[in-house]
């Protein structure tokens, strides 16, 4: 039954109907993204995979954390037992940290493109795959562990859904979560903000270069520098709570925070199932092209777009498929229709 001490029976419906909208959502988003790409071959580029990947990762979140977490939360209680917090437990930690690395993928595939002259033949199928692999090969290394004894799977926040064990002060359990989030948030995340700072810092220097700069470069310039941002700051918004909380209880075993307040970064990580599909893929005019006739049953409203070429400049941008600053001797970047 629901627990009155923790959260009021409105509360638990509340939060059971705000989790259900993210899972399904979730759920269309990244089935679409996985449906679309495997469909048209023009979208099937190197970073496809790395995106493909992210719609897996965050579909399993969907289907295997938050509809059970959807269900729990209206009963107002974790009704799967032991066994299932378990099961539940890595799956969600296993498809959400392959989702981060993966977000890693992008994010290293983006700095090399922008900032290495000839990047985009640097970052090939090869490297995109094998990027791809060593995300799922490493969480599912880093998870498994509490399967065996070295850590645990237990309930979080208000005691619907399960995640790895950040209250424990067993010696065995501190040096595993210490080492899970080094590994599994600290580095994924270095990379990720390093990666886009670069980014950022390379379009600035392109920008102060530029002698002559027509609107549309400009516009460009804007738009991609705009995107980013977003990027990073949907990273920060979904994940740097979740792991500031779960930093937080390792470092200070007396700190007791309340369920509630402990279940809303829980929500927010959870919401990058839906987040990564809009930022990463649909943002992207040449995607949108491909998924609104799959969406409108064979209509496509924008099918003069789709014979339309991509602006072409010194300063080539096609984001977030192809992304490329070309380095030339000199400083004047010309623009074309």
């Amino acid at each position: 039954m629901a627990d009155p001490e923790i959260l009021s029976r409105a509360g638990y419906t509340r939060l059971a109907v705000i989790m259900g909208v993210f899972s399904i959502l979730g759920i269309i988003l990244n089935i679409l993204v996985i449906v679309v790409t495997v469909r048209h071959k023009q979208l099937r580029q190197p970073l496809s995979y790395a995106l493909v990947s992210l719609a897996v990762c965050d579909l399993g979140c969907a289907v295997f954390g938050g509809l059970p977490t959807t269900v729990t939360t209206a009963m107002g209680y974790f009704s799967l037992g032991r066994m299932g917090c378990i099961l539940e437990g890595f799956a969600v930690a296993f498809f959400g940290i392959a989702s981060l690395c993966t977000i890693g993928v992008i994010s290293v595939e983006r700095y090399i493109v922008v900032c290495y002259p000839m990047g985009a033949a640097l970052f090939q199928t090869r490297h995109a795959i094998a990027g791809v692999v060593l995300s799922w090969v490493w969480s599912f290394v880093w998870n498994t562990p509490p399967l065996f004894g070295w850590g645990s799977f237990e309930l979080e926040g208000i005691k619907t859904s399960c995640a790895p064990n950040w209250y424990s002060r067993d010696a065995g359990n501190m040096s595993y979560m210490i080492i899970y989030f080094s590994l599994c948030f600290a580095v994924p995340f270095s990379i990720i903000m390093v990666s886009y700072l670069r980014l950022l810092w390379t379009l600035r220097q392109v920008t102060k270069l530029q002698v002559s700069e027509t609107s549309s470069t400009h516009r460009m310039e804007v738009q991609v520098a705009r995107m980013v941002v977003i990027m990073v700051l949907a990273f920060l918004v979904t994940w740097l709570p979740y792991a500031s909380m779960a930093l937080a209880v390792m470092i200070d075993s007396t700190l007791k925070i309340d369920p509630l307040i402990a279940t809303i970064p829980v929500y927010f990580a959870k919401s990058s199932i839906v987040y990564n599909p809009i930022i990463y893929v649909f943002m992207n005019r040449q995607f949108r092209i491909y998924a609104v006739p799959t969406i409108l049953c064979g209509w496509n409203p924008w099918a003069s777009e789709a014979e339309t070429s991509e602006v072409e400049t010194t300063v080539h941008i096609l984001f977030p498929h192809h992304f490329s600053v070309t380095r030339t001797a000199s400083t004047t970047f010309e623009s074309s229709q």
